[in-house]
């Protein structure tokens, strides 16, 4: 009986990582509500959808660990052609939202493509580097890898979002590392984006892009302006204490101290109305996802699925080191969510997608 199979599968369930992943979102969507009733009129249709799109990403999760993994490694190479292309499509018909044209927009809701890039870019290498074995040493493989990571990495510069663009280089390169490239063509690659980067400074990014990079180095230096972001960030999680001023009373939070509080800071609202142990909380449940998934990627039976649950890892412990760090004034801000508590459809939905093809891999292991 088909319903046996599903409930066996069921059984190999990593619930554990599931359960993390659910009490992460029920922290976002509390501070979510927690910034909504500040507002004179309060307004929750951020906050309803995103419930909806964490229902929509848990359904997709289950949906993806019933399907067969080796499909994802079968077509990555359709994968990554229909994700370029609509990186391709957005440029031209895209929304431009802070100076980025990275959206489609259909029916009030946004929808951000790179999301997918990084998904579709880690299944490619998992394909790739699983194929080549310890050939990915030779000069030839290493720069086919290369170019296909250069693919994604340009159009999402093109947009421009940086941000994500330096994810998509972190996916790949970690990726090689991991899979035992020459130690020599990756000094050589250092080099050429020494010389790249001084080219970028000069002729690609735009002035709020440097701003932004300029306030890392000294945030106190226009306090009211590059640095605001920032010093008000870092005046909430210092202001938090313990235990934190309760949901709805924390002042930076409640009086719109904090920019972007509900998406690139709100580990900072997290911190002032949850204070240490919140935060502590929030910290665990990240160490438990990245645990049970180095775990399930030592168990893993092929190497494709080793090499996808790396890269997934891969990604989700980027944006934990980068968004925390903006909020603590060590990293410059570049507008990348934390995983399973940043508001926003096309992140949330994307990472469950990815919980549920580790789950995937894990179930047939």
């Amino acid at each position: 009986m088909p319903w046996k199979k599903y409930f066996g599968r069921l059984a190999s369930f990593d619930w554990v990582l599931l359960g993390a992943t659910v009490l992460l979102i029920c922290f976002g969507l509390a501070a979510l509500y927690s910034i909504t009733i500040s507002f004179e009129n309060p307004d929750f249709t951020n906050f309803n959808k995103q419930i909806i799109f964490a229902v929509i990403g848990l359904a997709i999760l289950f949906l993806l660990s019933f399907i067969d993994y080796r499909y994802w490694r079968d077509f990555s190479y359709v994968i990554y052609g229909a994700v370029a292309l609509i990186l391709i499509l957005v440029l031209f018909f895209g929304r431009t939202i802070r100076g980025t044209t990275g959206w489609f927009s259909f029916l009030g809701v946004n929808f951000q493509p790179v999301e997918l890039a990084k998904i579709a870019l880690v299944v490619f290498l998992a394909w790739f580097l699983s194929r080549r074995g310890a050939a990915i040493r030779e000069f030839k493989n290493f720069l086919i890898a290369g170019l296909f990571g250069a693919g994604y990495f340009l159009l999402v510069i093109l947009q421009p979002d940086f941000g994500s663009a330096m994810i998509l280089f972190f996916i790949w390169l970690a990726m090689l590392i991991f899979a035992g490239s020459n130690k020599k063509h990756l000094l050589l690659l250092g080099l050429a984006l020494a010389l790249m980067a001084l080219i970028a400074w000069q002729f690609l990014f735009v002035d709020y892009q440097r701003d932004r990079i300029m306030t890392f180095f000294s945030p106190q230096a226009d306090p009211y302006g590059r640095g605001y972001h920032v010093r008000q960030a870092m005046t909430a999680v210092g202001a938090g204490g313990l235990l934190g001023r309760g949901l709805g009373f924390g002042s930076q939070s409640q009086l719109k101290f904090i920019p972007a509080s509900e998406t690139d800071f709100i580990f900072a609202v997290i911190a002032e109305e949850l204070g240490l142990f919140g935060v502590a909380l929030v910290l665990f449940c990240l160490g438990v996802i990245f645990f049970r998934l180095i775990r399930a990627a030592g168990r893993t039976k092929d190497d494709f699925s080793f090499f996808f649950i790396f890269g997934a890892s891969v990604i989700l412990f980027t944006h934990v080191m980068i968004n925390i760090g903006m909020n603590i004034g060590i990293v410059p801000v570049t507008g990348v969510s934390l995983p399973f508590l940043s508001y926003g459809g096309s992140y949330l939905v994307s990472c469950l997608a990815m919980i549920g093809i580790a789950e995937s891999m894990i179930i047939r292991s």
